[in-house]
């Protein structure tokens, strides 16, 4: 709980409960908590250590298309979980676009899925997540899990990943604009950038105009553009079609 920082009052959201254990440990902080869980098989045993926890509301649904404002009202909540590996990136790019209410997350995630949520330009696991979780928050990797302190033990690391929403975006494009061209400079690894370009309607001239006005080589490639390079990126080609 240390990590998390949650506290009595605080409003938290649960995803993948489990048999309960973290639901608990919230619980015993003082969170009032939503707990999500879409394993049918587990909600007897859940509902049974949840019982003298009226503090929490379990909610059987799949996370992933949930309505968040239907189901996370008002403003100021948490997230803290234990993450499915398979929905962690999808699950928490659809939360940092669509469920503002949530203003913090602290998840467990595979060290390699963690390391793509933080990465930075150039740096191994950099790609659209990416691009995608800087836009809305700050991200930071917490602290590794090595797999020896789970029974039993997975065959994978884990890490624990700490994203704060902020409180507007670093750049002034709007999201859609600038995931289309995110989106289309990480669809074909080992692109150009220039390539890219060309797949969303650009001739080769009008591509490589578009990038030589933010100053960026004709060959570079998605994997080397920062959040803001792409964002440059996006707004020229934004005027150019406009």
């Amino acid at each position: 709980m240390a990590d998390a920082g949650v506290g009595s009052g605080d409003r938290v959201v649960e995803v993948g409960a489990g048999l309960g254990s973290l639901t608990v440990a919230l619980a015993e902080a003082g969170a009032a908590v939503t707990a999500i869980e879409l394993d049918r098989a587990l909600l007897p045993a859940l509902r049974e250590v949840l019982a003298p926890w009226p503090s929490v509301r379990l909610v059987h649904a799949d996370a992933l298309h949930v309505r968040w404002a239907e189901l996370l009202p008002g403003a100021g909540w948490k997230m803290v979980s234990n993450l499915p590996y398979n929905i962690a990136v999808p699950l928490l790019v659809r939360m940092l676009e669509g469920a503002p209410q949530v203003v913090s997350f602290l998840v467990m995630v595979q060290r390699e899925v963690g390391e793509r949520l933080v990465a930075r330009a150039g740096e191994p696991g950099y790609g659209a997540p990416s691009v995608r979780v800087a836009y809305h928050a700050e991200a930071r990797l917490v602290r590794r899990v090595p797999a020896r302190v789970f029974w039993p033990e997975p065959a994978v690391e884990s890490v624990l990943v700490r994203l704060e929403r902020r409180a507007a975006p670093p750049v002034p494009t709007p999201p859609d604009r600038l995931s289309a061209l995110v989106e289309a400079g990480f669809g074909q690894r080992r692109k150009t950038m220039r390539a890219a370009l060309r797949r969303l309607g650009l001739s080769p001239a009008a591509a490589e105009a578009a990038l030589a006005a933010c100053g960026l080589p004709a060959d570079v490639r998605a994997e080397r553009l920062s959040l803001e390079a792409f964002a440059r990126l996006a707004d020229v080609v934004a005027e150019e079609a406009g």
